[in-house]
Parts: C-alpha cells; structure tokens; sequence
C-alpha cells in the first residue's frame, strides 16, 4: 500500500538528502527522525537544512535566532 499523500508531500517537503528513501513518507521520515533523537527537515528553514544537523538542539539554535531576528 502506497501513501495516498505521496505527490502532495513531496511538493512541500524541503529535504535536501537526495538518496532519502523516506522522501514524501512523511510518517517513515517522522519516526526514522525520532528514533535517532532527530527533527525531519521540514521543521528547518532551507539555510539550516541544508547543514544536515538534524539535532533538537540546533532547531532550538535556529528557532531562537530566527526568533530575536524577527
């Protein structure tokens, strides 16, 4: 069974990990990310994601500059 969301994720999702098998899964994305102790990339702004540091410490690193910027 296929996901019946597929096309419409793979339109928003911004990961830039070109061999992701996950890409447009956003459940397998979701729970992969989880068990590493990770956060998917669409939590990220473009810039940040593309450093490939997944970790909930530099998204509270983003978040919070991203934050006193605004």
């Amino acid at each position: 069974m296929g996901c019946i969301n597929l096309e419409k994720n793979l339109a928003d999702c911004n990961c830039t990990y070109g061999s992701c098998a996950k890409k447009g899964l956003c459940c397998e994305c979701v729970r992969y990310h989880r068990v590493k102790g990770h956060l998917p990339a669409c939590y990220f702004p473009s810039e940040a994601e593309k450093t490939f540091d997944r970790s909930i410490e530099h998204f509270i690193e983003v978040y919070q500059k991203n934050k006193n910027n605004s």
